[in-house]
């Protein structure tokens, strides 16, 4: 192990020893916040402090194993060379997962997010594809216990969608799908193509985490244009008869947002101005990313978003993700909300990079 991420070990080991002592004291008992705060920052630093008390008890494992190539006995010795081998092999998987849990964690991690998928290039093909994404995401939501929430959508003419913005809901929601940003193209026949050839379109997917009231964007009202109009999607007769859904638009920046899930006028311009801040900061933090981001291939919170990420193609069976040269030959299951692997890959490739990084 390097001394560097061996002093890190040790100080985050001291602070949990240390967070330890002062949860149980009196004084931190009877303050509800820093109690809070404490036992979140102890909670989060327990794994280290674990593991890190594993790799020592490792190490003295070893110590013991070479001992034994020193004595008479050849059997012995050939028992301790065993030995010292298979606790090298299990010190080195416990190094780098140390190193991992050294990675500062991405504060956004735990959020909601808003999920926005839009038709791109191919017309109705792009349209129906844009809705099998929205099903396939709300698959995967689904088996991990998240609610999906539609917050405004257009559909296509033939089924699908020209866009669709929604909410997704649940724990550790951005973490798992922030990597699903950008370019998604489909390789398939049509079900209108009489000739049976192949055809190419895309879809964008945009994953922008919720805000935090403390870190809600300030807004001038000045610079908003708000509308209002009759929601055209689900809701019932109610909606479709007043002017419910609101659409703002940014002046200064040009975007324009949505919102018509909800009965109330109020309830969907909060939606919807919740909404707009997710995108105003977003665009910031992709202006100052695209200058020096950290991972160039899997583009993570960049503005590159025209970059095509993966291909879905059917008459293959098979999906590409182009940003860590995967290839999977789990179409079906893959389009029924199965992402799992498909997503652990992007975030072992992703924690590669970081480690990569830090060296």
């Amino acid at each position: 192990m390097k001394s560097s991420v061996r002093q890190k070990l040790e100080k985050a080991e001291q602070r949990f020893e240390e967070l330890g002592q002062l949860l149980a004291e009196p004084g931190v008992l009877g303050n509800v916040q820093q109690f809070r705060d404490l036992s979140v920052e102890y909670a989060r630093l327990q794994p280290t402090a674990e593991a890190f008390a594993d790799y020592r008890r490792l190490e003295q494992e070893l110590s013991a194993a070479e001992e034994m190539l020193n004595d008479a006995d050849a059997a012995i010795r050939s028992l301790g060379a065993e030995e010292a081998a298979l606790v090298k092999r299990a010190l080195q998987q416990r190094d780098l997962e140390l190193q991992k849990l050294l990675i500062p964690r991405d504060q956004r991690d735990e959020r909601n997010i808003y999920l926005e998928i839009r038709a791109g290039t191919g017309g109705d093909e792009a349209a129906l594809f844009a809705g099998d994404l929205l099903r396939m995401y709300s698959r995967y939501a689904e088996s991990q216990g998240w609610q999906v929430e539609t917050l405004s959508e257009s559909p296509g003419e033939h089924g699908g969608y020209r866009e669709v913005i929604c909410r997704v809901v649940g724990r550790g929601v951005f973490s798992r799908l922030k990597f699903e940003s950008g370019t998604h193209r489909v390789q398939r026949v049509p079900a209108t193509e009489a000739q049976g050839r192949i055809h190419t379109s895309t879809v964008t997917v945009a994953i922008l985490p919720e805000l935090d009231e403390l870190e809600k964007v300030a807004i001038n009202p000045a610079e908003l244009r708000v509308d209002t109009y009759r929601a055209s999607g689900a809701g019932g007769q109610h909606v479709n008869k007043t002017d419910s859904a609101v659409r703002i638009t940014h002046l200064p920046s040009g975007i324009v947002v949505e919102c018509q899930d909800e009965r109330s006028q109020h309830k969907n311009r909060a939606r919807a101005l919740a909404l707009l801040a997710a995108r105003l900061l977003a665009a910031e933090q992709e202006k100052q990313l695209s200058e020096q981001a950290l991972s160039r291939r899997l583009q993570v919170g960049t503005a590159e978003r025209s970059e095509r990420i993966r291909t879905y193609n059917f008459p293959q069976g098979r999906v590409t993700d182009h940003r860590i040269n995967l290839t999977l030959y789990r179409l079906p299951q893959i389009m029924e909300g199965h992402l799992d692997e498909l997503l652990r890959a992007l975030h072992e490739e992703y924690q590669a990079e970081l480690l990569a990084s830090a060296e």
